[in-house]
């Protein structure tokens, strides 16, 4: 997949969530807007309540995409048959994306209305789906190749360029301009302490104001917008690659205690869900089968 085409892909799927979370709360407004005791008298009420057609069927369709977005991917990296099937980290994706749609039509599937057993496993979707988000943003913080594979620290260092070299001979920039831009790059990079969000976006920030210094340099020398352009983005490359040599084993750690984290959620979340399905069988509701 090229990275236009993956960027499309990412829209689309992004654009699928949104949407289907604005049309369910279009649709739904008048009713799920309304207080508990009021909503019987609700024309749609037999429609939109957790057992009727629409709210049941939300439920259905809502559980399945879970349970293909979870099972789906752990098939993916436990059995080699599938590694053909496309790359891990677009299968990634894709579980992300059935993992976020299915708990939103689950949402309206109880018509926000959470109790009893079943809210233990709302709310440990819930805590599945937030974690999920910072396990997604602790896991591109580490390098790895185009099949998933982390890189080493060795193998991301090489990945740096010699900005000297390239910055004189390729763009011809003088060496009074390399200084200029040598100086704003070379800020003290914070220490980590125990405000670790705080460090990075310290960090981040850093980063940001030096590209706009560095922007301001070039701009002051007879560079074509082109190569401005290629040199910022060189630079945003290179900073992306210090700032995460710097955070690599710290981001490993966290990614690891992520899992201790992430995995029992999902677990309660599923075992009681298997409960909640068993029970509304057993009580008769068979949507529309």
């Amino acid at each position: 997949m090229t990275p236009i085409a993956h960027r499309i892909y990412i829209a689309v799927l992004t654009s699928i969530v949104v949407g289907v979370f604005f049309g369910l709360s279009y649709k739904g407004y008048s009713y799920y807007g309304l207080p508990e005791e009021e909503r019987f008298y609700h024309p749609d009420h037999n429609d939109f309540k957790p057992s009727g057609v629409y709210g049941h069927g939300l439920g259905i369709v809502g559980t399945l995409l879970i349970l293909i977005g979870v099972f789906g991917y752990r098939a993916k990296k436990k059995y080699r048959a599938l590694a053909k099937l496309g790359r891990l980290k677009y299968w990634l994706e894709f579980h992300i994306f059935l993992c976020t749609l299915g708990p939103i039509m689950v949402l309206f599937h109880t018509a926000f209305k959470i109790g009893g057993l079943v809210s233990v496993s709302f709310w440990s979707m819930v805590a599945v789906v937030a974690s999920g988000v910072i396990g997604r943003f602790i896991y591109i913080q580490i390098p790895r190749t185009i099949d998933g594979r982390e890189l080493s620290l060795h193998e991301i260092t090489g990945m740096k360029a010699n900005l000297e070299e390239i910055l004189k001979n390729q763009y011809s920039l003088s060496d009074v301009r390399f200084q200029n831009i040598a100086q704003v790059l070379s800020y003290q990079t914070p220490a980590q302490g125990t405000n670790m969000v705080g460090t990075w976006m310290g960090r981040y920030l850093q980063d940001r104001k030096a590209i706009s210094a560095v922007s301001a340099v070039l701009q002051q020398s007879n560079l074509s917008a082109t190569d401005t352009t290629s040199i910022i983005h060189l630079l945003k490359r290179e900073l992306t690659i210090n700032r995460r040599i710097a955070w690599l084993q710290t981001m490993r750690k966290l990614f690891k205690y992520w899992h201790v984290a992430h995995l029992p959620f999902a677990i309660i979340m599923l075992v009681i869900m298997v409960i909640h399905v068993a029970v509304t069988l057993v009580f008769g509701y068979r949507w529309i089968f």
